[in-house]
């Protein structure tokens, strides 16, 4: 008896482990389902509660206990007294005035690589704000690129403009670097704020290729290409250049430039821009000299001084990745950490 007992107890465990273990697949199963249809997910943080407890934890380390406590009754006291005027204000019929609580300052971030793919989240997070967003709200970007492919960048720059053309303030923050395409995002804004040392300009367009002709034709090795149109292809890699293909691929450079000129200068129409379209670019306090930046300011201070009269809430759209892609960039960020700290250890410093 006293087996079989056992047995059967054994059996009831091994058999609830199972079931536990199925739930799991089945849920991790239906999840991977879910998000196989959903590529991603905006993320929506509360700055100014962040701003908030930031403030309490250093003051609540500073304060003593009598002094916390005085503190304590004087917040009881005001958040007591605001909820007082709240509810007047309803009742009087009031409740059509926005407070400062209600005026939202809406933060998004922009790390651009050289092709610009994020200009994909960028696009939903500003769907996002548009729907809820007024002309008594504010966009915040802080914006971080030293520019790139030109269609993308010019993508990036045109999303922004939709929030323009909703009438709601656009202000870029460059903490670093916002050249080429990173300018032409920049200069959408309402307003440009700049950290001293941070890069910006460089309103130019460059293209430049390798070409391989001469190596092949010492090989002995033929390279043909066909088209359908004279200038299908002006310039190639394997091929050999006329010069009547590079005054093409220079002409078109030329327009693309021209395009970039009229658009910083359309937007802030203030700016000089042949004097600042040469391709050059400057730090933040040559810029505001330019008229590039109409402010230096870091980001941080910008966001501690508006929440001081504003809500401020920050968005990012998250897109999902692959297991693969979560591993690959895994390793990618070991490898690049690895060969950072050699590079740090063996630098010779002066004496």
């Amino acid at each position: 008896m006293e087996f079989l007992y056992e047995y059967g107890l054994f059996l009831a465990k091994t058999i609830t482990f199972v079931l536990a273990v199925i739930a799991i697949l089945v849920a991790i199963t239906a999840t991977a389902i879910k998000q196989k249809h959903k590529k991603g997910e905006l993320e929506i943080t509360d700055l100014s509660e962040h701003f908030e407890e930031v403030e309490d934890d250093i003051i609540h380390s500073l304060l003593s206990k009598e002094q916390l406590k005085a503190k304590e009754k004087k917040d009881k006291k005001l958040a007591k007294e605001k909820a007082k005027a709240e509810k007047k204000a309803l009742s009087d019929g009031k409740n059509d005035e926005q407070t400062s609580e209600d005026k939202k300052l809406f933060v998004l971030d922009f790390n651009g690589s050289i092709d610009a793919k994020e200009v994909s989240s960028l696009r939903e997070e500003i769907s996002a704000l548009l729907m809820v967003a007024n002309d008594n709200d504010e966009v915040f970007l802080r914006l971080e690129s030293g520019g790139g492919m030109v269609h993308g960048y010019g993508l990036a720059a045109s999303q922004l403009d939709r929030i323009r053309q909703n009438n709601i303030p656009l202000t870029i923050s460059v903490d670093k670097v916002a050249a080429s395409g990173g300018y032409m995002m920049a200069c959408v804004a309402d307003k440009i704020i700049s950290a001293p040392f941070a890069i910006l300009g460089s309103i130019g367009v460059i293209a430049q290729l390798p070409n391989f002709h001469k190596l092949l034709k010492k090989h002995d090795v033929d390279y043909e290409q066909f088209t359908a149109g004279e200038f299908k292809r002006t310039v190639t890699m394997f091929g050999e250049n006329t010069e009547k293909g590079r005054e093409k691929f220079i002409e078109e450079l030329e327009e693309t430039h021209v395009l970039f000129k009229n658009y910083v200068s359309e937007r802030r129409p203030s700016l000089d821009v042949e004097k600042v379209a040469t391709g050059e670019h400057w730090f933040g306090t040559t810029a505001l000299e330019l008229g590039l930046v109409d402010e230096i300011m870091t980001s941080d201070d910008y966001l501690v001084n508006a929440n001081k009269t504003r809500k401020v809430v920050a968005i990012k759209y998250v897109m999902h990745k692959s297991l693969t892609e979560k591993l690959s960039k895994a390793v990618s960020l070991t490898l690049e950490n690895t060969i950072g700290k050699l590079w740090q250890s063996n630098r010779i410093f002066p004496s």
